[in-house]
């Protein structure tokens, strides 16, 4: 069973990415093209469900239902596209996601820390990059100066209330 970094530890990955046939009797998550044509199905399934989005996917095509996921998983294809932050921004504040937001692709080390910042608690950290060595990027930084969806309050209104 693959491992993905959930909740700052190296834990093994129950969810099954299905894009097509039938739901296994298993956690899943789904393509957005087939949660749009299965919606009822994938809603109705008895088991932890979720949807991957590509950066060109916003996470608004998934409407009301949003809040029935378990997982909403936001694909980085490469490094330098990083709508996936903004993303998370928007489903963490705005459409107030509580599941797990799961970062996959282009994930490694130095991305950890920055995806953290703006909502995602989980990572599929690249095949090809050391787990243990990527899981030490999420303490790179022990202060930030800028709010995020970890700490509300900019550095320097922390200070302003000591």
């Amino acid at each position: 069973m693959p491992k993905i970094i959930k909740d700052r530890q190296i834990v093994e990955d129950h969810f099954q990415l299905i894009t097509e046939g039938v739901l296994p009797a298993a956690p899943v998550y789904v393509s957005l093209d087939y949660y749009l044509q299965n919606q009822e199905t994938v809603l109705s399934h008895a088991f932890p469900k979720g949807v991957v989005l590509k950066p060109d996917q916003s996470p608004e095509l998934l409407g009301d239902t949003i809040q029935r996921l378990d997982l909403i998983a936001l694909d980085f294809p490469a490094f330098a596209d990083g709508r996936g932050y903004s993303h998370a921004w928007l489903l963490r504040n705005r459409l107030s996601f509580k599941g797990e937001l799961r970062a996959t692709g282009d994930v490694f080390k130095d991305t950890l820390f920055y995806l953290s910042r703006c909502g995602f608690d989980s990572y599929a950290v690249r095949a090809d990059k050391d787990m243990e060595e990527a899981l030490q990027g999420l303490s790179d930084f022990t202060e930030s100066y800028q709010a995020g969806i970890d700490q509300p309050l900019p550095l320097f209104r922390r200070r302003q209330s000591i």
